[in-house]
């Protein structure tokens, strides 16, 4: 239906960090899918799992028990701050189940007639209706109205935004229900949270008995050099969702909660084929082996090398780049406004040096490669950004 702005390749294989195209090109892939094939691509451990899998079985209604999704749930709660999850099919699907709770929660817990959820500015949580009106970009809004009453925006890492919108919302009696926040703004253009803010914001839920939920569809999994992104900032959300890296390249998604969160009861969400035997063996499956090679281990040590590099190249072309933004395997190259060149611009012009990069908004360049890239390719990956923009200057 014409709703994406194609590159002009078209990728038909793919092992490790590299893609090849139809007439053979090899590129080296620092998109993996937008952060999803954490595994790279057509891993063996994981090609292995999924085969045995569906020679198994693949799909059977949420109305019986699943052993498999019984074992992610079981990794999940074990290596976050959650008791409970929720499988769907994607960060959108996440993002909505996490608005509904947030609703029931508003409803049930705090009396709340019509809840209010608060999103920062510039944030991004999906393509759903729900999901759009909690994102606060205009651009992704237009066409669409009208949007999904009950959401309010605030300035990123900045608390005296926040605290001025919820007493202004407020001034009348209680009605937010929850925040909903990345701790790493993706499509916003990679902005890092701030720890003192995310500390003041988490004390303010506290008090308030606001919940505070978190975005991590981009971030979880390692991509950020731990396992979920909320672990740089020093707080634990109530509740968090994830998607992307999760699956390996397979769709799923979750919604995580801590237990004095969790309250959905029966018949309140569902989802067909969330949480479906394959699914949630390319969840346990990408995890497991996460761990076995220690990629977070080498997530930070490649993340250290891209970031230096980064730097170094917006020193040898200060008339088109202002600075690197970021955190481990989620890293910007952000534009100065003067310059004519576009992250459209440079994507583009990267297919000639056999370079896939993604934007995050019109001013930076996204490099979101698989966890298991090597320094050798990280190396590779600075010297196409860098031939890149030494061929359109």
């Amino acid at each position: 239906m014409d709703t994406y702005k194609r590159l002009p390749i078209k990728i038909v294989r793919g092992k490790g960090c590299w893609v090849w195209d139809q007439n053979g090109k090899r590129y080296l892939d620092a998109v993996a899918g937008i952060a999803t094939c954490s595994l790279g691509h057509s891993d063996n451990a994981l090609r292995r799992a999924l085969t045995r899998q569906l020679n198994q079985i693949q799909h059977v209604s949420n109305l019986f028990e699943i052993s498999e999704q019984e074992a992610l749930a079981s990794w999940l709660v074990d290596h976050s701050c959650a008791d409970r999850a929720f499988f769907c099919n994607s960060g959108a699907e996440a993002n909505e189940a996490a608005i509904k709770l947030a609703r029931k929660y508003g409803h049930f817990k705090r009396g709340i007639e019509e809840p209010v959820i608060l999103a920062a500015k510039a944030g991004f949580h999906g393509r759903t209706l729900a999901a759009i009106s909690a994102t606060g970009q205009p651009n992704y809004h237009k066409g669409f109205e009208p949007l999904v009453q009950g959401f309010e925006f605030f300035t990123y890492n900045d608390f005296a935004s926040f605290e001025k919108l919820l007493k202004q919302i407020e001034n009348k009696g209680p009605r937010v229900a929850a925040v909903l926040i990345e701790p790493i703004q993706g499509e916003g253009g990679i902005n890092t949270g701030n720890e003192i803010f995310f500390q003041q914001l988490q004390a303010e839920c506290i008090k308030r008995e606001i919940l505070l939920i978190f975005d991590e569809v981009q971030t979880g999994m390692g991509r950020s050099g731990n396992w979920w992104g909320y672990e740089h900032l020093g707080v634990e959300p109530d509740a968090f969702t994830i998607a992307k890296g999760l699956g390996g390249g397979h769709a799923i998604g979750a919604l995580m909660v801590k237990q004095h969160a969790n309250f959905f009861s029966p018949g309140d969400h569902a989802s067909t084929f969330g949480g479906n035997p394959f699914a949630c063996k390319a969840g346990i499956t990408v995890a497991t082996e996460i761990e076995r090679r220690n990629l977070l281990t080498n997530v930070n040590k490649r993340a250290a090398e891209l970031n230096d590099g980064l730097i170094a190249i917006t020193k040898s072309f200060p008339n088109h780049l202002h600075t690197v933004r970021g955190l481990g395997l989620i890293q910007g190259l952000v534009l100065n406004e003067e310059t004519t060149i576009t992250a459209q611009l440079f994507t583009k012009a990267a297919l000639n040096e056999k370079l896939l990069v993604v934007p995050a908004g019109p001013k930076v360049i996204r490099m979101v490669p698989p966890l298991v890239i090597k320094a050798s390719e990280i190396e590779e990956l600075l010297k196409r950004v860098k031939a890149t923009f030494r061929n359109i200057e």
